[in-house]
């Protein structure tokens, strides 16, 4: 059994942001604790751009709680969405109070489970399947394999969206967009810079020769390295992250 001691050890207090970091100075989490509900981290917000994609996913299933920024964002702020995220470490789970993470409901579940065996029994279920599961050495293995992408695809409804976080210096980082680029017949994107070293892709289980509007939306994104023409730069694509965000928590 893991102690308090060591659940306490995965965070770490500057200021007025609590950290989850499972080496120091490795920041998986991070929360501010006078606006517990923001999504501090650029990757974050990088990641729900999925609503410019799915803006009324009835489903989101979550690979990796963490320090919960982006399960209890889309808690609050997609009301009409049911949320399960899977998370391997009971250790991260028990810290989810300290991060301010809404109990267990009718639309919000948190599982202690393995993403990879839990993937390969699920089927047809998610609408938004987001894929930010880490450990100390960086994405698991068997979070990267071509069988589990192939997982991932049957678990999404039809026109659903997968939005996977991979680290661009992962040495892996070129055979893991192959892999998910042929399971999901090429229908990827990437919004250029917008997370730094972060990079996040989009992949829609979607079929060529029915468009729509996701689709539609992702070609679009895919040509231009962001939705706007010659703008493809990582400030326009950052501000649109920023805009999204603050528009879901109504401060615009």
């Amino acid at each position: 059994m893991t102690s308090s001691l060591e659940h306490t050890s995965l965070l770490h207090r500057r200021g007025s942001r609590l950290s989850l970091e499972f080496q120091p100075g490795e920041v998986q989490s991070q929360m501010d604790l006078d606006d517990p509900d923001q999504l501090v981290l650029r990757y974050a917000r990088a990641m729900m751009c999925f609503v410019l994609f799915k803006p009324r996913a009835r489903h989101i299933v979550m690979v990796g709680l963490g320090g919960g920024s982006l399960a209890k964002f889309c808690h609050r702020y997609l009301p009409y969405a049911r949320i399960t995220v899977l998370e391997l470490r009971a250790d991260v789970i028990a810290l989810r109070e300290r991060f301010a993470v809404p109990p267990d409901d009718e639309r919000f579940r948190i599982i202690h489970a393995d993403a990879a065996d839990y993937m390969a029994r699920l089927q047809n279920s998610a609408d938004v399947l987001l894929l930010d599961g880490f450990d100390h050495d960086g994405l698991p293995s068997s979070l990267t394999t071509a069988r589990f992408y192939a997982d991932c695809r049957r678990a999404l409804r039809p026109d659903g969206l997968l939005v996977a976080n991979i680290f661009s210096y992962d040495p892996r980082y070129p055979i893991l967009l192959s892999r998910l680029r042929q399971r999901f017949q090429g229908c990827l994107c990437q919004f250029n810079g917008i997370a730094g070293n972060n990079r996040i892709v989009f992949a829609l289980k979607a079929a060529a020769d029915r468009p729509t509007p996701a689709l539609n939306l992702l070609r679009r994104v895919a040509r231009h390295q962001g939705l706007w023409p010659g703008l493809g730069f990582g400030l326009i694509n950052r501000l649109l992250a920023r805009w999204l965000v603050a528009r879901l928590r109504g401060s615009l």
